[in-house]
């Protein structure tokens, strides 16, 4: 080997070194950020909080069982976008738009529920509990409520005062997204494919807009005219009548899982091995041969399902936290302190 084929070899050997460094500093970030928060962190700071929430969110659940995925969804919301540090709940102002009136999430609902539980938690605690705590305690126990595996939530994170709109942009997955775009968001926040996988189990309840979907009814394809045909024709024809084609404007919902709408289980992997996925991003699982197998041991054991969502729930819980003396604990969710 000559002078500059060494040097080159020497390059490329540096150049692993130092990107095996960075993955390894942000595997121990994330893994630090999940070893600051604790299960029970309010024990004796507050002993009464994570039962106020519990009663709230279940006053609203029983109300109305849809609440249980809103709750979901903003906690999944909040931390892909700065952190779990509960800027989604933050309102806008005259001289900026915060995340929560951004396009992906203006179809956000559940905020009243965690009002609600910090009103009470403010007049028990005066500035002990955050709002992004409130957050993940409230998606578990919506969770919890609906047929989900109760967890043990680890806490301690603290509220950030920072929320712009912009910063939604490649943050959250579009409906459209295919398995390599949901691995890069996903990974980009130190999470897994596996873990994607489980999270996206989450599409069991709620209900999506037909805006999200309707381009496999009506323009899919290379002239943009045709119906997606990865979908199976008889659920194709009765989501056509449930979002037939409507001027601009016009968007109805539709059920996430037609079959147990607000039950937490494994008929969102049994629809999309039926080819009865509602999002293309949901469809697109059984296109990746690894995703694929992952869906269909979920239908075949609804127990493993329930244990990986709860493990990823609280891996996801622990992106980009603030804790310690980092951040704030809010008065008011909806205002920076």
């Amino acid at each position: 080997m000559d002078a500059r084929g060494s040097r080159a070899a020497a390059g490329s050997r540096l150049l692993q070194l130092r990107v095996a460094l960075v993955s390894v500093l942000l595997v121990a970030a994330a893994a630090g950020s999940q070893a600051q928060l604790q299960v029970g962190f309010y024990d004796t700071l507050c002993p009464a909080a994570e039962i106020i929430v519990q009663e709230e969110v279940s006053k609203a659940v029983s109300g109305n069982p849809g609440v249980a995925a809103s709750l979901l969804r903003l906690h999944f919301h909040d931390c892909f976008v700065r952190g779990c540090d509960a800027s989604v709940l933050l309102d806008s102002t005259p001289g900026n738009t915060a995340e929560k009136d951004a396009p992906p999430n203006t179809s956000l609902r559940g905020f009243e529920v965690i009002d609600s539980a910090k009103t009470r938690l403010e007049q028990a605690c005066f500035g002990v509990v955050s709002c992004a705590d409130v957050l993940a305690f409230a998606a578990r126990d919506a969770l919890a409520l609906v047929g989900g595996n109760a967890y043990q939530v680890p806490a301690g994170r603290r509220d950030g005062n920072v929320s712009v709109a912009q910063e939604t942009n490649g943050n959250l997955p579009p409906p459209t997204a295919s398995v390599s775009q949901l691995n890069q968001i996903f990974g980009s926040k130190g999470l897994t494919q596996a873990d994607m996988v489980a999270l996206s189990g989450a599409h069991t309840i709620g209900n999506a807009h037909c805006s999200s979907f309707d381009s496999r009814l009506y323009s899919y394809g290379p002239n943009a005219a045709g119906q997606d045909p990865s979908m199976d024709p008889t659920y194709l024809a009765a989501l056509a009548q449930q979002c037939p084609q409507q001027p601009a404007g016009a968007d109805g919902t539709v059920a996430m899982d037609p079959v147990t709408p607000t039950a937490f289980d494994t008929n969102y992997y049994a629809s999309i091995v039926a080819k009865r996925g509602l999002l293309a991003s949901d469809q697109a699982l059984l296109a990746d041969p690894t995703t694929a197998a992952q869906v269909v041991g979920y239908t075949n054991s609804p127990d493993t399902f329930q244990t990986d969502f709860a493990a990823a729930m609280v891996k996801m819980g622990a992106i980009g936290v603030l804790t310690g003396t980092a951040g704030t604990i809010r008065a008011t969710c909806r205002v920076a302190n």
